[in-house]
């Protein structure tokens, strides 16, 4: 006969084996729990995607239950457990020059102003956003130091950690010309073949930190040139929307330009703001 585990590896044999339940109570909670941290709204059909980014942490800490790990959460509303818990239900879809009609018009712009030019990425992701602003102001200004600089924030800290690592695989920079990619990167080789990195006279060009756009005030050095909050606002609902447009409005300098994403429309939501073009608006206040 097969002697039994010892309690500890019989529970972790049984966590590994068992698809841990998530009620709908518990669902609602998580729900409720991400909205007011982060203003996110997960709608019923996001359901498994939330099981399995958060049952990657529950078996992390060695929990076999939802309501245990909502209850840890809840006791300690300072724990660092919070910020892996936002880490786990953000969503991370970005790309190098995605939205590719934006980054000449950021470049007219900048060419028409004297002075340091200064752009905010409000949803840095991963980094290729923030990236793709440097190398498109370098392209347009040269990189002489305090001719302009990018301010790069996010919620999820550990996006912001590989974005400053600014490592990146070759395939994922298909968008730039060779003349970007030799000027702009450094190739790895031998066990690094295959992956690129950023050059430090553009890295250190673009600040990165971890911001909330839920926080009451911003603590990111604007008034801005230009504010990019693109693919992000839909993740909110409408007040929460309306809200963070209203705090941009003292962050972006009178002539200032602010761009959204492609399904997003802030006319509809705020009149500080018209459209000038293709998902790119500036201050209501401004038009002549």
């Amino acid at each position: 006969m097969t002697s039994p585990l010892p309690n500890g590896q019989s529970s972790l044999l049984l966590q590994m084996t068992q698809r841990l339940a998530l009620s709908d109570a518990h669902f609602r909670r998580i729900c409720q729990l991400i909205y007011q941290r982060a203003g996110i709204v997960l709608a019923d059909h996001k359901r498994d995607m939330v099981y399995n980014r958060l049952v990657r942490r529950l078996r992390t800490l060695g929990l076999d239950d939802f309501g245990r790990y909502l209850g840890m959460l809840e006791a300690n509303p300072n724990s660092a457990e919070w910020q892996a818990f936002i880490n786990s239900l953000t969503t991370n879809l970005t790309a190098f020059f995605r939205e590719a009609h934006h980054f000449p018009v950021l470049a007219e712009h900048a060419r028409k102003h004297s002075g340091e030019y200064r752009v905010w990425s409000a949803a840095a992701s991963t980094g290729e956003e923030p990236y793709s602003l440097a190398i498109t102001l370098a392209d347009t200004l040269g990189t002489a130091p305090g001719r302009w600089k990018v301010f790069a924030s996010d919620i999820d800290t550990e996006v912001l950690e590989k974005a400053r690592s600014g490592i990146y695989r070759l395939e994922e920079l298909k968008t730039l010309s060779p003349q970007q990619l030799q000027r702009y990167f450094m190739r790895g080789t031998g066990p690094h073949d295959g992956l690129v990195r950023v050059r430090q006279d553009l890295a250190n060009q673009v600040e990165f930190a971890s911001l909330n756009l839920l926080q009451k005030q911003y603590d990111i050095g604007g008034p801005f040139d230009a504010i990019f909050c693109r693919n992000v606002m839909i993740y909110f609902d409408k007040d929460t929307q309306q809200e963070i447009l209203r705090r941009f409005v003292p962050l972006l300098k009178p002539d200032g330009l602010l761009f959204a994403g492609h399904s997003e429309n802030f006319s509809n939501l705020s009149r500080d703001f018209w459209l000038r073009g293709q998902t790119v608006y500036s201050l209501s206040k401004e038009r002549a």
